[in-house]
Formats: C-alpha cells, sequence, structure tokens
C-alpha cells in the first residue's frame, strides 16, 4: 500500500520559514512527479509546487521566490522550504503524486 506521510508544519510568525518533508512507500509505487498543494480556510485546494523526477521544478506565482521544493531520491523524500511566510500561507499542506495523497500538514502563519 502507498503511503505519503508529511511532517514539518507548525505554527511560525510572519517572515520566518518551516521545512515540510514528505516521506513515500510502498510497493509499487514510483518516486516520479512530485507536488505540494495547499489548502487554507474558506479555499479550494490549489496547486503550490511541483518537481519532476530529473529535479526540474515549477511554482505557483505567488510562492516562487520564498519557496523551494526539492527531493532525496535515496530516501523517496520529497521537501518544501518555506520561507518569508505570510499570513496567507496559512493552510493545510499536503503531498501528491500520481493518484496519491498524504494525510496533510497545518501550516499557521500568525504573530
Amino acid at each position: 500500500q502507498v503511503q505519503l506521510v508529511e511532517s514539518g508544519g507548525g505554527l511560525v510568525q510572519p517572515g520566518g520559514s518551516l521545512r515540510l518533508s514528505c516521506a513515500a512507500s510502498g510497493s509499487g509505487f514510483s518516486f516520479n512527479t512530485m507536488a505540494w498543494y495547499r489548502r487554507g480556510p474558506d479555499k479550494e485546494r490549489e496547486w503550490v509546487a511541483t518537481i519532476a523526477s530529473a529535479g526540474t521544478t515549477y511554482y505557483e506565482s505567488s510562492v516562487r521566490g520564498r519557496f523551494a521544493i526539492s527531493r532525496d531520491n535515496a530516501k523517496n523524500t520529497v521537501y518544501l522550504q518555506m520561507n518569508s511566510l505570510k499570513p496567507e500561507d496559512t493552510a493545510v499542506y499536503y503531498c501528491h503524486s500520481d493518484k496519491y495523497w498524504g494525510q496533510g500538514t497545518q501550516v499557521i502563519v500568525s504573530s
């Protein structure tokens, strides 16, 4: 059974940083293109960033320059480094690949 397990969320002040992790496991799972999504309070889920198997990255415009997605293929883990966080970044962040979703990790940006 494939599992995507996120971690690293929490409460941070505006301007602060957090690093999210997503560990993938399970038979039959190919650690290919990985993505992060988020769902803010009273908002639809939205795409945040994607990293292809070869390392090419893509970002939603509001996070470009502040967030960085990376991967460690040896550990089947993808990361999201979030810097210069803003209150509007408050959301549950989800890891996604193929048809699989993680359970989400909560990020709250507040003073």
